[in-house]
């Protein structure tokens, strides 16, 4: 018996190189939230600015966008290969507490001598290693995350007692590249774990996305190719002991919609070295493919990255969300208030919790 189709999930890039005002990303991310989209990206590296483009940090700027908005889901590329965990995982904490739960993290790695001279901490290592070490990153941050029980806070005056020192937990982390003992500095965040995403475009991705997302996008020109890539996806986080369901995998396509709709527009996407495929077309069309791949069962959703960031951002939003909306494919309004509501995904529980309540 075929497994019934979930609910379409659609997530949107508002990169812009060499911008730096806030009100740029507001609109962008307002925009994509009166879509009802699950969450908006901003792109970040360690490299130095390309073609005399600077680039802001994204985590900052959606920590600065987090009270400019409501329901939206707030993910910024963090790169794990030049930073502590206990740093990523005290910034993406304090994300989520300002954006009040809508919190996730695209996990990056920097692989070039270039970016690693800009440092000055280590020099380059080959892709693999640093993968499984961004692994690591991911794993001790949802350790630190847990180090403070929900209600470890106490802020008793009266007492003096800010916290319940039972319900807050050394990590003691130890892999093969860190070695953390905690706590964290920061509460546990309001959705417990911050949403872990990667960009699994390329095989030596896959094992972290397996073993640690909630999110993960690929790159295909067409939906069997796509099916495919998740299947293999989800493979591997069934190996991991992990329920392959709860792994959102997502195709990743830019989209071009300045022409309109044409009929040579239909069909087939441009596949694009080192990048996602491109759509190019109108909104009509480009919800077709949509609806297509999903009802396939290719795809859980798209994350979308506009050619024009405001133009086909806007088309993408007033044309195809719409047109989905008005055939019933996609939500009108946001069911929840966290990311991990808009993915349909529970609040974890705490590991020290658990193990503090079953040695008692």
């Amino acid at each position: 018996m075929a497994t019934p189709t979930g609910p379409l999930h659609l997530a949107a890039a508002i990169d812009g190189a060499g911008q730096y005002a806030a009100p740029y990303y507001i609109e962008l991310a307002r925009l994509a939230e009166r879509g009802t989209l699950d969450f908006v990206t901003l792109d970040d590296t360690f490299g130095p600015p390309g073609d005399g483009q600077g680039r802001l940090d994204a985590l900052a700027v959606l920590a600065r966008v987090a009270p400019a908005t409501e329901r939206i889901g707030l993910v910024p590329t963090v790169t794990t290969t030049h930073t502590e965990p206990f740093h990523v995982s005290s910034a993406v904490a304090t994300l989520d507490w300002v954006s009040r739960g809508r919190a996730g993290w695209t996990v990056e790695v920097s692989a070039t001598e270039a970016e690693a001279r800009l440092v000055g901490r280590r020099p380059a290592a080959p892709a693999p290693e640093l993968w499984a070490e961004a692994g690591e990153v991911a794993d001790v941050s949802a350790r630190l995350w847990d180090s403070w029980e929900d209600d470890a806070e106490i802020r008793d005056t009266a007492t003096g007692r800010f916290i319940d020192r039972d319900k807050l937990h050394y990590v003691d982390y130890e892999g093969a590249g860190f070695r953390v003992r905690g706590p964290a500095i920061v509460p546990r965040p309001p959705q417990g774990h911050p949403v872990v995403a990667v960009a699994a475009t390329d095989p030596v991705t896959w094992d972290t996305a397996a073993r640690h997302a909630d999110i993960a996008w690929i790159r295909a020109t067409h939906p069997e190719a796509a099916g495919r890539a998740r299947d293999e996806l989800r493979r591997r986080a069934a190996a991991y002991g992990r329920d392959p369901a709860a792994l959102t995998v997502l195709a990743a396509l830019a989209v071009d919609l300045g022409d309109g709709e044409a009929d040579s527009a239909r069909g087939p996407l441009t596949a694009r070295d080192g990048a996602a495929p491109l759509y190019r077309g109108g909104p009509v069309d480009l919800a077709d493919l949509i609806a297509g791949w999903h009802d396939a069962r290719a795809v859980d959703g798209f994350h979308i990255t506009p050619a024009v960031p405001h133009r086909d951002l806007e088309r993408f939003v007033n044309g195809t969300v719409a047109l989905l909306q008005h055939r019933g494919l996609f939500r009108t309004f946001y069911p929840g208030t966290t990311l991990r509501e808009h993915l349909g995904r529970p609040r974890p529980a705490n590991r020290y919790a658990l193990a503090r309540e079953a040695a008692r």
